[in-house]
């Protein structure tokens, strides 16, 4: 069985490196501290077109890029080449955080490590900022990325970063999401699709969630639930938005498939305006 789970994660994995080539079209849209200290590292390798000029101060939005489980980098690589087509308004920082290459069910499993992770994130992020104290900060999660982002939102102080974006997180729809939305001045966008079947509904009801092994319900899919203890009051549900598939975004090459949201007119008319702020 659990052979079988691997191969499943590992066939989602490497779908997630394809892109969709379709032609852009023009649309409108419808809190602690690690444990030990990294160094902080900008992975330049995923980021097309970088200036000659490296004295500039480049005041173009940072954002972190969580890839999903397995270190394939569909996410940060998906990102990047829409940047190029874009005219690179943003730069991209890739943080990894994967036990390593292919290393799916491990990487979705371990919630102690996805933990771990997130204090790493969130101590970078720090030093980052204090570096840089004026630039907009952006923070993308994908998959199990998503727990590393919030385990990061968990721990930073109030209003750190502009924006988090969850995309399909395979994180349980029960998560306390009021630290991460206070971290972020302009709040928290989850992109969910209920044809994430595979992924988020198979996979998610043999292995469970990746910050809680007992969950079956991915907020990918289902969409998160802030209800009871962890409900949200109106400041917060002001800062918090779903974004579910629907049939008018297809267009985009989006088919609402747990790496559909890759399609690079899917992140140029509806994720780059939010990582640019515009």
């Amino acid at each position: 069985m659990k052979r079988i789970i691997w191969i499943v994660l590992l066939v989602l994995g490497v779908g997630g490196t394809a892109t969709w080539a379709g032609p852009l079209r023009a649309r409108s849209s419808p809190r602690g501290q690690a444990p030990h200290a990294t160094p902080v590292q900008e992975y330049r390798t995923y980021c097309f077109g970088w200036g000659a000029d490296q004295n500039q101060p480049d005041n173009r939005p940072l954002v972190w890029v969580l890839d999903g489980a397995g270190d394939l980098k569909g996410c940060s690589t998906a990102l990047a080449q829409a940047n190029v087509l874009c005219g690179e308004p943003i730069v991209l920082a890739p943080f990894p955080w994967s036990h390593g290459y292919r290393k799916l069910l491990k990487d979705q499993i371990d919630t102690l490590h996805a933990r771990q992770q997130g204090f790493r994130l969130a101590q970078a992020i720090q030093q980052r900022k204090a570096l840089e104290p004026g630039r907009r900060v952006v923070v993308v999660g994908h998959s199990a990325g998503c727990a590393i982002a919030l385990a990061a939102g968990d721990v930073l102080p109030p209003d750190t970063v502009d924006r988090f974006i969850l995309l399909a997180p395979s994180v349980s729809t029960g998560y306390d999401l009021r630290r991460t939305i206070h971290s972020a001045k302009e709040g928290l966008d989850v992109y969910c699709s209920k044809k994430d079947w595979v992924a988020l509904g198979f996979v998610i009801r043999v292995v469970g969630t990746t910050d809680n092994p007992t969950s079956r319900t991915a907020a990918g899919r289902h969409g998160f639930q802030p209800t009871g203890p962890t409900a949200l009051n109106a400041w917060e549900a002001a800062r918090f938005r779903q974004h579910f598939w629907s049939p008018e975004v297809a267009w985009t090459g989006h088919a609402g498939g747990h790496h559909g949201m890759f399609a690079p007119a899917f992140i140029q008319t509806y994720l780059m305006p939010l990582m640019t702020g515009s």
